[in-house]
């Protein structure tokens, strides 16, 4: 297998399955000083397709992923502001012919951890209780913009040995900006990220693995429901994040696409349920195909 397909068979997985999920509603206006978790099961399936002068045919991922999210709501500069933390744990397994045999590897361990501060710049005044409730039951319209700076953490299972891992072992810094627009029923979102990735100076056999910035924009259409449930549909593209190594460009530049169909419905005051739907091509003779399924439990005190 010659070098210059390395780093398209590491991040294949990685960079899609991260950089591809337009998540809705990540600007919306809550109450000061709560707690909010979602415990999710995630089923992942992705068609790999890899140069064809790396022999590598029919490779498939299947990946199981247990997810946790907390979000915690506070005032910062006298704006409504919020931290998001994320961990999963994750299972694989890749399956393909390689030279005409077939192979398989399995990957079981933590994932990196992912971090999210964001404040709302425009709009979403910072409310507590019986006050935040009146004031949403009063608007029929708003416009709100944010900020927000998110991370990933090299923190995730790793082995310089392996080609395949499920932590990246490298920091990647995510600069956002979002707008919404809300009139009744119905919610307009539009987000522009910009992903900027560290080295990494222990990629597979001791190389140098660098990365081009990539950037993603998603927008998402949003019906509230009565009691309390909600229902989006969300489109994502991203482009970019062409990888060198030992400063050689391995041809990979991203050319991604999706789609996101997510469902939320309450089942208490403080406790809910959340399906999702995504499905994400690459515009490239490189990458994966995916289809992800993802059930949660959210909650709140």
């Amino acid at each position: 297998m010659k070098k210059s397909g390395l780093a398209a068979i590491a991040l294949s997985f990685s960079a899609s399955l991260h950089a591809m999920d337009p998540q809705p509603r990540q600007w919306n206006h809550l109450p000061l000083d709560r707690n909010f978790g979602i415990a999710s099961l995630v089923r992942t399936s992705a068609k790999i397709f890899f140069d064809p002068t790396l022999r590598i045919e029919g490779a498939e991922l299947e990946l199981d992923t247990f997810a946790f999210n907390y979000v915690r709501t506070f005032e910062f500069l006298e704006r409504s502001s919020r931290i998001q933390f994320t961990q999963a744990h994750q299972s694989g397994v890749w399956e393909g012919l390689l030279n005409g045999q077939p192979g398989l590897t399995r990957r079981e361990g933590f994932s990196d951890l992912f971090i999210r501060g964001s404040i709302n710049l425009y709009g979403a005044p910072p409310l507590r209780g019986k006050d935040f409730t009146a004031y949403r039951s009063s608007v029929q319209s708003e416009t709100l913009v944010g900020a927000a700076i998110a991370a990933r953490l090299p923190t995730g299972h790793y082995r310089q040995g392996r080609l395949l891992n499920l932590g990246e072992n490298r920091y990647v810094v995510r600069p956002q900006l979002g707008v919404t627009h809300t009139r009744g029923p119905w919610t307009l979102e539009l987000t522009g990220e910009l992903w900027l990735h560290g080295d990494n100076d222990e990629f597979f056999g001791k190389n140098r693995l660098e990365q081009a910035p990539l950037y993603f924009a998603h927008g998402h259409i949003v019906r509230s429901l009565p009691q309390g449930r909600w229902a989006s549909f969300s489109l994502g593209y991203n482009h970019g994040g062409e990888t060198r190594i030992n400063g050689r460009s391995q041809g990979d530049l991203k050319k991604n696409y999706g789609w996101k169909l997510t469902y939320a419905q309450p089942i208490s005051e403080r406790a809910g349920v959340r399906l999702s739907y995504l499905g994400a091509r690459t515009r490239q003779d490189t990458g994966s195909d995916l289809t992800t399924f993802a059930a949660g439990l959210t909650f709140s005190w």
